[in-house]
């Protein structure tokens, strides 16, 4: 059923942002390469699940919230790039999983890979621009995403631990707080942090471990960023870090996140669909 499940609304709002930026923020993204993404990502998440999941119902949900993701924040000169992208994208989730969780956000290892792999592929965190209003806009319909899946506190975790070390800085340097809000009114800093670091299947399950997961990709983005000059710092960092979810899961023991709704006595009522949801091709 059409919005019965969450990721339907990430899936709504991305396409909706999408057309918001092709449509006020006068982008360099060509409508074929966004065909190329979506194409690419649903194409190769239905061969690997054909191949290597027993189940018979082929969720692509997830493949296309990744192809949005790609279409968002890479940008490309050639199609072969986008495809590079978005189908190493899926592959991570089959390839790079423990305990049928996979640990790369699949958006973020497609972005890295073109990055590294090809010469034309390039991430601009400032085409957003600064208005306030996208910034209301993306913490509007990512909190109501958040709500719902539960993970406000790894947003609150990574937003509140960068903002303060970029606010230190600010102080030590002697900047005006102007400087400080340019630094953080990123239209992609906040996708990032609403979408992207708080993908509930690629994070540590348990909530100490996210907090502590979050807090460490934000010391690691402050560092890239403010020592090294990596404008897409934000990237480099979830990517790096990503395998400390194994590290913390282990740790802290906590049941895997499902995307099927609960009732109202918190209970899976269908164990075929916990088995289902914790499945790469889910």
């Amino acid at each position: 059923m059409l919005l019965n499940d969450i990721r339907d609304y990430q899936i709504l709002f991305l396409s909706l942002f999408l057309a918001l930026g092709i449509g006020t923020r006068d982008w360099t993204l060509h409508p074929e390469l966004i065909g190329v993404a979506i194409a690419t990502c649903l194409l190769t998440q239905w061969m690997l699940s054909s191949i290597l999941s027993k189940e018979q119902n082929i969720n692509l949900r997830s493949a296309l919230i990744t192809s949005l993701g790609l279409s968002l924040l890479l940008r490309a000169d050639h199609w072969t790039t986008m495809a590079l992208a978005a189908a190493s994208a899926i592959a991570s989730k089959f390839f790079f999983q423990v305990g049928n969780k996979h640990f790369f956000n699949p958006a973020n290892f497609g972005i890295i890979t073109a990055l590294l792999l090809t010469s034309d592929a390039w991430v601009s965190p400032g085409q957003w621009g600064e208005d306030w209003w996208y910034g209301l806009l993306f913490f509007g319909t990512g909190g109501m995403i958040l709500q719902r899946v539960g993970r406000w506190d790894t947003t609150a975790a990574f937003l509140g631990s960068y903002s303060l070390l970029e606010a230190i800085r600010n102080l030590w340097l002697g900047w005006t707080w102007d400087v400080y809000c340019h630094r953080l009114m990123s239209g992609s800093l906040l996708l990032f942090a609403l979408f992207m670091v708080t993908d509930p299947r690629s994070i540590p399950n348990a909530r100490i471990g996210r907090l502590v997961w979050a807090v460490c990709i934000a010391i690691f983005t402050f560092i890239l960023r403010n020592y090294f000059f990596i404008s897409s710092a934000v990237f480099w960092a979830l990517f790096i870090l990503a395998p400390l979810t194994i590290l913390f899961d282990a740790f802290w023991s906590a049941p895997e996140y499902s995307w099927w709704k609960k009732d109202d006595n918190a209970s899976v009522t269908d164990n075929t669909q916990i088995s289902n949801s914790l499945n790469p091709s889910s």
